[in-house]
């Protein structure tokens, strides 16, 4: 990986896994995959569900462009998937409602560490195309 990447190329990868990430997470995720991964039970389907497609966003964006880094959807996946099964985990074991601002903090720190998966797998392409 090259220690310099092409600041153009950053800022377009960024614009676009932003893109997507706002269409996943707010466009194509309704009531169930939102309430449903963050249950105390049944839980895994409407999480695997949110998860896949963002993988799957991913794939289809970064194979358009770069088709040998793919297996970034992958990845997007299963940070995707550990990140919102951490968040969802605390929301049920310690019944955090939207009344309550750890709840925010929560919802914060999640969209936090999903654009910082966006912003380093952005980097990866760039280093790598």
């Amino acid at each position: 990986m090259s220690s310099s990447i092409a600041l153009g190329g950053l800022v377009g990868w960024m614009l676009a896994l932003t893109v997507k990430h706002v269409i996943a997470d707010f466009m194509l995720q309704n009531a169930w995959l939102a309430m449903g991964k963050d249950q105390k039970t049944g839980w895994a389907l409407p999480l695997l569900i949110h998860c896949a497609i963002h993988g799957v966003l991913t794939t289809a964006i970064i194979a358009a462009v770069q088709p040998k880094l793919w297996f970034l959807g992958l990845v997007d996946f299963a940070i995707h998937i550990m990140i919102d099964r951490a968040k969802g985990w605390t929301v049920a074991h310690y019944g955090v409602t939207q009344a309550s601002r750890w709840f925010w903090w929560l919802i914060g720190i999640d969209q936090a560490l999903h654009h910082l998966t966006g912003f380093f797998l952005a980097i990866y392409v760039v280093a790598n195309s």
